[in-house]
């Protein structure tokens, strides 16, 4: 990373505190607006006994309580579709025909929300923002990123607005035509980047020899780009990637469009480093996942959910969203890379917390312990439910994928020191099923770690 980490100059030469103030004077205004313009917020605020002239300061907005997660959002888009016949919910604060661009989460988990829904002015004023962020990770004008995720109207299709305000070309791929045409592209194309989720980074690792008779070292990248699973935090997944496509590997998000951060270029993992705080308070207001309890967001070392609040946004601005990521704050400057705002480390979903003997559990605790196994474990596993999260009877049970060095002989004392890992470590005694290298399926979207029995 360059010492200019923030799009905004003057963000630059500021303290924390100083930050601190510039988010505060632009807070007033933004809740102001959506308190006029969405009566949704508007009887969010009068529940709650406030009015937004009275939240001036960050310590005021964390004593609001929290005004949506993801189940609002999705009845919020379902009344508007019945009341107004659109999508975009009763949080909509412009005019539907003010609207530019539109993505849409997953719907993995139930009916798919708008909550990606920009204006004009919105992408404007993003656009640099994503921008910025791909810029910390060396993208320029010429750089060619081949861009392998669900497109159209999915949510990281906003990516791209901030990768052609570089001047870099987006060779956008929709994941869902197979890894085989992708290899194909980057064999026409090369390109100097790509962009997909990391399991899908590892996977090409297998299939890229196979498909095409090269290493995806011979494509000789600059960069790989990783967001839509806990992946490069995972030491030994990092420096898999890393190794094989000889190039740094980053971590980059932006979830409901905020809180963007991006890993910085180090041979450690230093968490997504907090790039844009005129955008949302997103790193500085976090709660307890199941209380919904404020948490001292300031302290080092603080986990919790992280809530977010927009400070500039037009269509569908963001107040006090718990979106259901569970993170760990570091407050002291990066080692790597010597940047002294905020940073965080994603720990998990809130929706996919396991309750195991009265044990919180986070699956991608499981999946490092897991994978600093390697080579006698690929990094692969699945996390079996027989029932519906988040209670589980004990024993949980994994699926993991062992190394092609293993033997049969030599699961039960592999089983036997994975077991004590997780024991010594969260807890967990688990009831562990090895099979064989690829024997887990991959998918070209977000691989899930979990193999949901009860659902079958």
């Amino acid at each position: 990373m360059t010492k200019r980490f923030y799009m905004v100059p003057e963000l630059n030469r500021m303290s924390r505190e100083e930050i601190r103030k510039y988010q505060e004077s632009k807070l007033p205004a933004q809740l102001k607006y959506c308190y006029d313009n969405s009566e949704f917020y508007r009887q969010k605020f009068d529940d709650a006994g406030a009015r937004p002239e009275d939240i001036r300061t960050m310590e005021d907005l964390r004593k609001l309580p929290v005004f949506m997660v993801k189940d609002d959002e999705r009845k919020s888009a379902e009344a508007s579709l019945e009341k107004y016949g659109h999508p975009f919910g009763l949080h909509l604060c412009a005019p539907v025909e003010n609207l530019y661009l539109t993505g849409t989460t997953s719907g993995t988990t139930g009916m798919p929300t708008f909550s990606y829904t920009f204006t004009k002015k919105d992408m404007e004023f993003l656009a640099p923002q994503i921008a910025n962020r791909m810029a910390l990770a060396g993208i320029g004008k010429g750089d060619r990123v081949a861009f392998f995720f669900a497109l159209g109207i999915y949510a990281t299709t906003m990516t791209l607005w901030g990768l052609r305000h570089l001047g870099a070309l987006p060779i956008d791929i929709d994941a869902r035509a197979g890894t085989d045409l992708f290899l194909k592209f980057l064999t026409l194309t090369r390109p100097t980047y790509i962009a997909c989720t990391p399991s899908l980074a590892e996977y090409l690792i297998v299939k890229a020899p196979k498909h095409i008779g090269k290493e995806v070292g011979d494509f000789r990248l600059k960069g790989v780009l990783t967001t839509g699973e806990i992946g490069i935090a995972i030491p030994g997944i990092k420096k898999k990637i890393e190794s094989a496509y000889g190039c740094r590997a980053y971590d980059y998000w932006a979830p409901c469009g905020n809180a963007p951060g991006i890993s910085c270029d180090s041979d450690e993992y230093h968490g997504l480093h907090a790039i844009a705080p005129d955008l949302c308070t997103s790193y500085d207001d976090l709660v307890d996942p199941v209380t919904k309890e404020p948490v001292e967001s300031d302290a080092d070392g603080a986990i919790g959910e992280m809530v977010h609040t927009n400070l500039q946004r037009e269509a569908c601005p963001a107040v006090k969203y718990a979106y259901g990521d569970i993170v760990e704050i570091t407050t002291k400057e990066c080692p790597g890379c010597g940047f002294k705002g905020k940073r965080a480390r994603l720990i998990g979903r809130a929706d996919d917390m396991l309750i195991i003997k009265g044990v919180n559990v986070y699956p991608a605790a499981i999946k490092d312990i897991v994978a600093g196994f390697a080579p006698d474990v690929t990094g692969e596993m699945r996390i079996v439910l027989e029932s519906p999260p988040p209670r589980v009877v004990p024993p949980l049970k994994l699926k993991i994928e062992h190394g092609k060095g293993i033997g049969k002989a030599d699961l039960p004392g592999l089983a036997a020191r994975i077991s004590d890992a997780l024991h010594n470590n969260i807890k967990i005694r688990p009831d562990i099923e090895f099979v064989g290298p690829e024997g887990l399926p991959k998918e070209t979207r977000k691989t899930p770690l979990f193999e949901k029995k009860y659902e079958l």
